[in-house]
């Protein structure tokens, strides 16, 4: 649906961005993923390391609900240190649609941005709530690393989900950010704030399974969330994507049966 006042983009009707509001874009979604990884680093995962003020409000929580609210933290910064750079054509292509219209300021670009973000922001909630299930069902350890049988089915659930028809659709939805805008534009501040949040959940349709790897090795293991995060640009923000989709999928399914013997 469109809204009344302006009618959805054309196909490849968009302008080009200048290079100069390109590059701010760019700059502050990389400087905003950059500080996600900085914050993952140094993280801090015990109720006392959050700094005085915080760690009170923590310590007064009843025990589960700190241990929640922590998980909830490291998902909703990990999701921002993965997922903002892959959001980055569909964000300039935004821009470039919306800039010559009637009333455009930069506050809509962030707008989306903010939308993309409450969308994973939700699935962070969800997350936390499916991970600290797991670990009180002992499939996962206090590393939240999967058990070696619960982990050869999560590769090969997600190296099967890269085949399906679903699987496409969103990651065609991500790679053709025009498209997307064909179908669902909407004008004004909320209406960029919820084109962003549609998009995430596009994204989320696209990358749901891949979040589900972080649990085979750990989801704070780093060098595992670093790959996983690349395999995410590789696929939304390349022309190669539906292969790379394709060779990880068969590279997933191969591994399940090896993580199920080895580990």
């Amino acid at each position: 649906m469109t809204s009344d006042a302006n009618p959805a983009p054309a196909a490849n009707s968009a302008p080009s961005l200048p290079s100069r509001d390109r590059a701010v874009i760019w700059i502050g979604l990389i400087a905003l993923s950059a500080l996600a990884w900085i914050y993952l680093a140094r993280m801090p995962m015990a109720a006392g390391d959050f700094g005085p003020i915080v760690s009170r409000i923590l310590a007064a929580m009843p025990a589960g609900a700190a241990e929640a609210s922590i998980t909830f933290l490291m998902w909703a910064v990990m999701m921002v240190a993965m997922m903002l750079p892959s959001a980055g054509p569909t964000i300039s292509t935004f821009a470039a649609i919306a800039r010559p219209r009637p009333g455009f300021n930069a506050s809509r670009v962030w707008m989306m941005v903010g939308g993309y973000v409450a969308a994973w922001t939700v699935f962070s909630a969800i997350a936390t709530m499916l991970q600290i299930a797991a670990q009180r069902a002992a499939i996962l350890s206090g590393a939240a690393a999967a058990t070696p049988i619960a982990g050869a089915a999560i590769l090969a659930a997600a190296g099967l989900y890269q085949f399906t028809p679903f699987k496409d659709a969103c990651l065609s939805g991500c790679q053709s950010p025009i498209g997307f805008f064909m179908t669902h534009w909407r004008d004004g501040a909320a209406g960029a704030f919820r084109m962003g949040a549609r998009h995430g959940l596009v994204c989320i349709g696209c990358c749901t399974m891949l979040m589900a790897l972080l649990f085979v090795a750990g989801v704070m293991n780093l060098t595992w969330v670093a790959l996983i995060s690349v395999l995410v640009l590789l696929e939304k923000a390349t022309p190669w994507g539906r292969a790379i989709a394709r060779i990880a999928g068969v590279a997933m399914i191969v591994a399940a049966p090896i993580v199920a013997l080895i580990r």
